[in-house]
């Protein structure tokens, strides 16, 4: 079944299936792909009128001199690296364009339930966030907490997933897998039931 149907228990996930969810989101420069509200320091080898910094748009765009609009969102830093070249190529004759990321745009994950700290958090540039630092940056659990009942809501190809996880055994069992924490998902806490 994996992690295309509706519910996925934890052990029936496979860990490479995780990963591959995973990919494109762990943040280093190399494979992030450029997105609205990052912003870019741009540097054009001697040609000192052409340094800025940027913010990228909600169309992937930013303002810069001679071009007007450069697309660069959705594309890794070497990529836009290429594109800002092959458009400056019009004005200038072989322009070497250094492109850094000055920021990214916050991305969040949503945690609920039983732990002591609800609510929308920031995630960290550059890092990827587990599930058990997910809890902790929420305060930890409350005393009423069953860590073997989460549920995370992920939205995978258009569509709504729920994958069951045991935190419990994820900090007990050091063979479990480390689940990666997404932009967009939401945790629900569980409740023991005494």
């Amino acid at each position: 079944m994996g992690l295309m149907g509706v519910m996925a228990p934890a052990d029936s996930l496979p860990p490479g299936t995780i990963t591959s969810l995973a990919e494109g989101v762990t943040r280093p420069a190399a494979n992030y792909k450029l997105e609205a509200k990052d912003t870019v320091h741009i540097k054009v080898f001697h040609e000192d009128d052409l340094e800025m910094t940027a913010r990228i748009d909600k169309d992937g765009n930013i303002s810069f001199p001679l071009l007007g609009t450069a697309k660069i969102g959705g594309q890794t830093v070497q990529e836009a690296t290429a594109t800002m070249e092959t458009l400056l190529r019009e004005y200038l004759k072989h322009p070497q364009v250094s492109l850094d990321i000055v920021s990214y745009s916050k991305q969040r994950f949503t945690i609920l339930g039983q732990v002591n700290k609800p609510g929308s958090i920031d995630m960290p540039d550059e890092t990827q966030v587990d599930l058990l630092e997910a809890i902790g940056m929420a305060g930890g659990y409350t005393k009423i907490a069953n860590p073997s009942k989460i549920r995370v809501k992920r939205i995978v190809d258009g569509k709504e997933t729920i994958i069951n996880l045991d935190a419990k055994k994820m900090l007990n069992d050091k063979n479990a897998f480390s689940f990666q924490v997404l932009p967009g998902d939401t945790i629900m806490v569980g409740e023991a039931i005494f």
